[in-house]
This record gives C-alpha cells, sequence and structure tokens, in this order.
C-alpha cells in the first residue's frame, strides 16, 4: 500500500510524539512519579498510536475506494487491521 506523501508525514509525525511520550513515561516510572501521571501518559501514547494506526487503515480504505484495482487491500484485510486496533 502507497500512502500520500502529507499522510506519510502526518502518521511519522505522530509516531514520534508517541515515542517522545513512551520515553516519558519510562522517565516517570524510573523516577517514581505518581501512578495517575504515569497513567494519563500511557493513555497519551495510546491515543497517539491509535490515531497512526487509523490513519493507515483510512489510507488503505481511500485507495481501495479510489482505484479499484488489485494492488489495494481487499476489504477483509482493512476489516482485519481495523479491527485489530479496536
Amino acid at each position: 500500500m502507497k500512502i500520500e506523501p502529507a499522510v506519510t508525514h502526518d502518521i511519522v509525525m505522530r509516531l514520534k510524539r508517541a515515542r517522545g511520550q513512551l520515553d516519558g513515561v519510562i522517565n516517570m516510572i524510573e523516577e517514581e512519579r505518581s501512578c495517575s501521571d504515569v497513567v494519563t501518559q500511557l493513555a497519551a501514547v495510546s491515543k497517539a498510536l491509535d490515531r497512526a494506526g487509523f490513519k493507515i487503515v483510512a489510507s488503505g480504505l481511500q485507495q481501495c475506494l479510489e482505484r479499484g484495482d488489485d494492488a489495494a487491500m481487499t476489504r477483509e484485510e482493512l476489516e482485519k487491521l481495523f479491527l485489530s486496533l479496536a
């Protein structure tokens, strides 16, 4: 699946943000920060990863609708990907 450059940029930025947040969670645990602070930051990481994943799946859906060619993923493949994020 080929993702448009603008969408790729957005996905990469979301993943980099998640990586930074995850580093923050690790530091917070090592510094013995409060449980609520750690969980709040961990939720932010999870949300960032979910958004990146949904963006990838949405791009695949768009390709299937626009192209309708064999290179695009099947509906079943996209559904499986989508459900893996749910």
